[in-house]
C-alpha cells in the first residue's frame, strides 16, 4: 500500500507540476492562445483568466507539498506556512474561476460544471482551513484531500481537451461535458479513498494523508 501511494503521488506532483508551468504562460504580456472558448470568456480581458491561471498554478505547484509526510514531521511550521499560502492561492484562483464561469462561451451547462467546481473547490478549502484554525487536523486534512482533488481539475481538463481532440468530438460538447468530468471524478475517487482507509495511520504518528510522499 506505501508503494502505491508513493508512487501515486509522485505521478500527480509531476503532472501538477507540468501543468502548472504551461498554465504560467497566461501570466506573460500578450498571453498566447489557448482553448477558444477560455480565451473568448467575457471576462478574459477583465483580468479574471490571468488571476485564476496564476493562483492556480500556485496551487498546484506547492499542493503536493502539504503532502510529504517528512516536510510535515520535521518542519512544521513550514507546513503551515505552505498550507496558508496554498488556501491563499485556492481562494483567489476560486473566486476567478467562478466568475470565468459566468462568462463562458459554452452555455449554461458549462457555466454550471465550472460554477459548481469553484463553489467547491472554494468551500472544500474553507473548511480544511477553518479546521486547522480550530486544531481538528484529523478532519482538516479530509478536507484538504477534497480540496487538491479539485485543484487537480486543472490537470484532468487538460487530459480530456485533447483527447477529445483526438476523437474528433465537436469542441462545443465534448466541452460542456468536460466542465464535469474534470472534477466529478476526482471528488469521487478522494471520496472513495478516504472511505476505504486508503489514508492509513503514517509511521510519525499523525493522523494521515491519502497520498504521502516522502523526505
Amino acid at each position: 500500500m506505501a508503494v502505491v501511494r508513493t508512487g501515486l503521488f509522485w505521478l500527480i506532483a509531476i503532472l501538477s507540476l507540468g501543468v502548472a508551468l504551461a498554465s504560467l504562460r497566461y501570466l506573460a504580456p500578450g498571453a498566447p492562445g489557448g482553448s477558444p472558448s477560455i480565451l473568448a470568456n467575457s471576462f478574459t480581458r477583465l483580468g479574471a483568466l490571468t488571476a485564476h491561471a496564476g493562483f492556480a498554478s500556485m496551487a498546484l505547484l506547492i499542493g503536493p507539498l502539504q503532502f510529504v509526510r517528512g516536510l510535515r514531521r520535521r518542519w512544521p511550521r513550514a507546513h503551515r506556512w505552505i498550507g496558508t499560502s496554498y488556501v491563499l492561492a485556492c481562494l483567489c484562483g476560486g473566486s476567478a474561476g467562478l466568475l470565468l464561469a459566468f462568462g463562458t462561451t459554452s452555455g449554461p451547462i458549462g457555466t454550471a460544471g465550472f460554477g459548481a467546481l469553484a463553489v467547491l473547490w472554494l468551500f472544500c478549502t474553507g473548511q480544511a482551513w477553518r479546521l486547522a484554525r480550530a486544531g481538528d487536523f484529523a478532519r482538516h486534512e479530509r478536507w484538504m484531500i477534497r480540496s487538491f482533488a479539485l485543484t487537480l481539475a486543472a490537470v484532468t481538463l487538460r487530459i480530456y481537451l485533447p483527447l477529445a481532440g483526438a476523437l474528433r468530438l465537436d469542441f462545443n460538447e465534448a466541452y460542456r461535458a468536460i466542465a464535469f468530468l474534470c472534477w466529478v471524478p476526482n471528488l469521487a475517487i478522494s471520496e472513495i479513498l478516504l472511505a476505504t482507509g486508503f489514508n492509513t495511520r503514517s509511521r510519525d504518528g499523525a493522523t494521515p494523508m491519502a497520498l504521502e510522499g516522502s523526505a
